[in-house]
């Protein structure tokens, strides 16, 4: 058998043709991944996994079935056509059914350079995994740890269709992160930090990420109850980032076509106040969510999803946009056993005009975000309720920790009231500069 996944992805759409599909796609994807964890100074594990899978969508009118297989024998190949067009037409039909339509595939992939040329040895990820760890538990009133850890990914996937579409790419993955606690008894407090890049050469040192986790940790040490009251709220990056991952959730268009979201009938409205951009970018070079076509083979671009405060656009994938009567945007996402469905790639909050200290500065009492806990988002209605740790605000300066408090809101309001700070870094998928809320309710002691 080939392991060619071109020949691979080719032969199963003829032999799908073959048995009576109308049209059809394939996906195929493989990946092999490295970690390593270290606790204490002594190393706890050492893995490695392989994994490769395809999966077959066919089409017989508007009827669908998708099938896929982690064994690629020559006679598990051969089966799965005739299976996926035998369920398919068992299977109701989908007016809202098909391919991407040939003007939209992409016919040129730009380079992004997602993938790093060289692969860590284990030693080498033990060194990263010792160093995170280690810098970590150095930082006074570190008392204890949960691990350090190092990984590394390297991933392709591949893309066919039977209207001729085939595109292929391969990106890697370094990671390294850690999680220690400070203190003792009932009064411990804990916290990490971690980075991922594409490249090694982009990673931060593990001195660099182990000492900001231990610091972080004894930060939190003696935190304080606050009554409840109505105060502005600022959200660190990471944090704020998940009001960025609400949103994408609310512009998705199988929420929209639903009507499940409560932005359904705010395009082209204005969301957030003048000037904030917000920008879905799958091309941003050594992105961690770049791709160059979703995952239909549409050609994708960079968009502005939020122009000077306006909604500009849906998330859209072939399907959620026969729905709604429009375009898709290529923003479809997949996996080898469903069928594709709406996702934001580089998804990112513009940096704004402010330092943090700027944007504190008038504060007189507030609360400063570190992290959010439970899942309290209802996306029908915007109603937000999360509990939540960090730091009071006090005349502009951050002056004490706090935990046990739950800030809560509605997303349209929170959105309407966002300020960002010019702190804007890309370490993730989805990134935000620290941000400001005017007023949020902050229910305490």
């Amino acid at each position: 058998m080939t392991t060619d996944p071109q020949k691979i992805l080719a032969s199963l759409l003829g032999a799908a043709r073959k048995a009576g599909a109308d049209a059809a796609d394939a996906l195929y994807t493989e990946g092999v991944s490295s970690s390593v964890s270290y606790r204490l100074g002594k190393l706890e594990d050492v893995e490695r996994a392989e994994s490769y899978d395809l999966g077959l969508r066919v089409f017989v009118g508007q009827k669908i079935a998708f099938v896929s297989s982690t064994d690629f024998s020559a006679e598990a190949l051969a089966a799965l056509p005739g299976r996926a067009v035998a369920m398919a037409r068992l299977a109701p039909e989908d007016k809202f059914a098909g391919l991407a339509p040939t003007d939209r595939l992409a016919t040129t992939l730009p380079e992004l350079d997602l993938e790093d040329s060289a692969e860590p040895s284990a030693d080498m990820l033990i060194e990263r995994a010792r160093g995170v760890e280690g810098a970590a538990l150095a930082v006074a009133g570190v008392t204890n740890s949960e691990g350090g850890g190092a990984s590394f990914s390297r991933s392709a996937v591949a893309l066919a269709t039977s209207t001729g579409f085939y595109g292929r790419y391969a990106a890697t993955s370094h990671g390294i992160g850690v999680a220690v606690l400070a203190g003792e008894g009932t009064g411990m407090e804990r916290d990490y930090d971690h980075a991922s890049t594409r490249h090694a050469g982009d990673l931060k040192s593990p001195e660099e990420i182990g000492r900001s986790a231990g610091e972080k940790a004894v930060k939190r040490l003696n935190p304080r109850r606050v009554p409840s009251q109505s105060v502005p709220v600022v959200f660190h990056p990471d944090e704020a980032a998940g009001l960025l991952g609400h949103f994408a959730g609310a512009i998705s268009g199988a929420a929209i076509a639903r009507g499940v979201s409560f932005l359904k009938d705010r395009l082209g409205a204005a969301v957030f106040a003048a000037g904030i951009n917000i920008i879905d970018d799958p091309h941003r070079v050594r992105g961690l969510r770049s791709k160059p076509f979703d995952g239909e083979g549409v050609a994708n671009s960079r968009r502005a999803l939020i122009e000077n405060g306006k909604l500009t656009s849906w998330l859209l994938d072939c399907a959620s946009a026969r729905q709604l009567g429009l375009q898709t945007t290529g923003h479809a996402a997949r996996g080898t056993g469903g069928p594709p469905s709406p996702a934001s790639t580089n998804l990112y909050l513009e940096a704004g005009k402010l330092s943090v200290k700027e944007l504190i500065a008038d504060i007189k009492q507030g609360f400063y975000v570190t992290e959010l806990m439970g899942m309290g988002v209802n996306g029908v209605t915007g109603d937000y309720s999360r509990g939540a740790s960090g730091f009071w605000i006090e005349n502009g300066e951050i002056a004490f920790p706090v935990s046990e408090v739950t800030i809560a809101g509605n997303l349209k309001d929170m959105f309407a009231h966002l300020t960002p700070a010019k702190d804007l870094e890309f370490r993730h998928g989805v990134n935000a500069p620290t941000v400001r809320i005017e007023s949020m309710t902050l229910a305490g002691a």
